[in-house]
């Protein structure tokens, strides 16, 4: 193994040597699994254009399009058949909804080309308690997006194949772990995995709309064959309470819009205009394929089922039955639904890192794995993700409930912190430039027209949010009420933790310490062996003041370890502590603590811990792991240090021997 050693060439740096390690990772059962490891200066190469950042960050908000319209025609079935009418205008009024968001985060991704999305523009413009608020909605949302999506995959697939039905939480659960795996491979390989998938479904889906309305216009489009039961408890009236539910659930069309200004970062340069026009591709065809589904599906007269999906029915209805097309569509939207997870499992690493840069979230989020992706978060969703499919059984009508809120609310933050932006822009000199956390401000022409648009959105959907959460309250929304408080909670109780450390770690006005006047060393010891022997010779190292300790059980065995350690114990003080209720860790935790009661200024007292070191890692578990139990037990005790000294057992040796 080669290093290079660069010297700092200017007297006015700091001094120090810097070193390059030209140490490959070893290989392992992971570099199977999710690749060879990628240096840091690949990163500039993982990097996605256009074309596979559709598929990474628009498969969340496309799939939506296979369980929005269901959702919509689910919640008016409550006022009868005739009620279904009203889906399509419904599509149309959530339609105009996803325009003002879409030119909303269009603003935002040119505003802020370093990504970070609701959470970065709230922080920057309105606070950090709202931008925690925002983080909390969004790993929420983006926890509820692999739920939703998995469990809607299934959902698509139960509906071609109903044997599968008993076996749907397991699948789901498969499912998120398949796609976790792929994604802890990297940003650019899951993209390129994913892409095909995704615009399979995107063709076929037009293709499927398109021949529904050749045989609509033509009159030969009829309507479902043997429609599934629709399941009515009571038939309400349509009142405007009935419509605002269904355009609530009908929303669920906007989740993943955010997406792209999360990882703008991920783009290639120029990255804000690839990511914007990745944006309005996005928003294009999701507006066309919904309304277009919403259009047909009242056309043909569909309804909503947990038996066969609204999807399932345009489809067979349009293409004539179950045949290969039919199934080639049904394949497509399971398989969309499933890879739309993978819009989450872009986002949620992304933003964990970020609010964990700030300190409100563990600092190991911000760490990136072998293949330069924040492997760590990736995980996290995919655990958290599937605690959320098998309480829930993979349903997606008692997911849903849950589902909109964070988002709606994170939408709200981000266009309300924009119009704040736009506001401190228009009061600044022409010409001057101020460097925030997130962006640079500087005077632009037009400030307030973009103040009015995002205004505007954010009073839209703070709107639909409440909308949402007062008709799905009963629903289930009222656990996400009470979650997103809770999580902030937590948030905030991590950050005070880190500022806390931080301010008893600071070197500001520190005055060091006199130096260790007295080193104390006291070495537990089972028995007398080259071990033991290794472990008294480090000890000696450290101090002359060394004390071994041997807690006695057995005097016979006892009496064995005085006559060995009067030869080889080099004259070491050595103490027997009788031990009548044969406890082990108790009588050597109670020694110690009454040596350190009588510890002085500037004094430290070492425990020394002879460890074997198999060669099985198995065999660990066959020995006592002392020094793994000093560390709990006197974790919290200042001024004492445990070292284990570790010896490595040749096994092979010992046989010969």
């Amino acid at each position: 193994m080669s290093q290079h050693v660069v010297v700092s060439p200017h007297e006015d740096e700091p001094p120090g040597l810097h070193r390059v390690a030209n140490a490959p990772p070893r290989r392992s059962w992971r570099t199977w699994l999710i690749g060879r490891p990628l240096a840091t200066a690949d990163a500039p190469h993982q990097t996605i254009g256009k074309t596979v950042g559709l598929a990474v960050f628009a498969s969340d908000a496309l799939s939506s399009t296979a369980y929005a319209t269901q959702e919509i025609l689910l919640i008016l079935a409550g006022a009868g058949v005739a009620a279904l009418v009203y889906g399509f205008p419904i599509s149309i009024a959530i339609v105009v909804l996803m325009a003002i968001v879409t030119i909303s985060y269009q603003q935002t991704i040119h505003a802020y080309p370093d990504g970070g999305g609701a959470y970065i523009v709230a922080r920057d413009n309105l606070g950090e308690l709202p931008a925690q608020i925002a983080g909390a909605a969004l790993l929420t949302d983006y926890i509820l997006t692999v739920a939703v999506s998995i469990s809607s995959g299934v959902a698509q697939l139960v509906s071609a194949y109903p044997s599968l039905q008993i076996w749907r939480v397991e699948v789901a659960v498969i499912l998120v772990l398949f796609v976790m795996v792929i994604n802890l491979r990297g940003v650019k390989e899951s993209g390129i995995a994913f892409a095909i998938p995704s615009y399979f479904f995107i063709a076929m889906m037009y293709l499927t709309v398109g021949i529904g309305f050749v045989r609509l216009l033509v009159g030969e489009l009829g309507t479902v064959v043997d429609p599934p039961p629709l399941e009515i408890e009571e038939v309400a009236s349509v009142s405007l309470f009935l419509l605002l539910h269904a355009f609530s659930s009908g929303t669920a069309a906007l989740t993943g819009i955010e997406a792209i200004s999360n990882g703008v970062t991920a783009f290639r340069e120029p990255r804000s205009r690839n990511a914007a026009i990745t944006l309005v591709w996005m928003a294009l065809i999701l507006a066309t394929l919904f309304l277009g589904i919403s259009y047909l599906a009242g056309e043909i007269r569909a309804l909503p089922s947990e038996e066969e999906t609204v999807i399932s029915q345009v489809a067979r209805t349009a293409l004539g039955g179950r045949n290969l097309l039919y199934l080639a569509v049904i394949g497509a939207t399971a398989l969309i639904l499933v890879m739309a997870a993978n819009t989450a499992f872009a986002g949620f690493p992304r933003l964990g890192a970020l609010q964990a840069a700030d300190g409100f979230l563990p600092r190991q989020l911000t760490y990136q794995g072998s293949r330069l992706v924040y492997s760590r978060g990736i995980i996290s969703l995919a655990v958290f993700a599937c605690i959320l499919i098998i309480i829930f059984r993979a349903s997606v009508s008692g997911l849903i409930p849950l589902y909109a809120i964070g988002v709606f609310l994170s939408f709200t933050l981000s266009q309300a912190g924009m119009a704040r932006r736009w506001w401190k822009i228009g009061h600044m000199a022409p010409g001057a430039v101020v460097q925030e956390r997130g962006s640079v401000l500087a005077y632009e022409s037009g400030w307030h027209t973009k103040m009015a648009i995002n205004a505007f959105g954010a009073v839209c959907t703070a709107i639909v949010m409440l909308i949402f959460a007062v008709t799905k309250f009963t629903g289930g929304a009222w656990i996400v009420l009470i979650l997103l408080p809770v999580l902030v909670f937590i948030f905030e109780m991590i950050h005070r933790h880190y500022r806390r450390l931080a301010q008893q770690l600071t070197l500001r006005d520190y005055r060091a310490p006199t130096r260790i006047r007295r080193h104390r060393v006291i070495m537990p010891i089972s028995g007398v062996h080259q071990g033991t022997l290794a472990a008294l010779r480090y000890a000696r190292s450290l101090s002359d003041d060394v004390t071994a300790v041997h807690i006695s059980i057995d005097p016979e065995r006892e009496m064995a370890l005085r006559r060995r350690w009067a030869t080889w114990g080099d004259g070491t003080r050595l103490v027997i502590l009788d031990s009548p209720y044969r406890l082990m860790l108790e009588p050597l935790l109670e020694y110690i603590e009454e040596i350190a009661a009588s510890q002085e200024a500037n004094e430290v007292l070492t425990i020394v811990v002879p460890r074997f070191v198999p060669r099985g890692w198995w065999q660990n578990a066959l020995h006592a792991q002392t020094a793994v139990w000093l560390r709990f037990a006197l974790m919290f005790r200042p001024g004492i240090v445990i070292t284990d000294v570790p010896y490595l057992v040749h096994e092979t040796e010992m046989e010969e021997r």
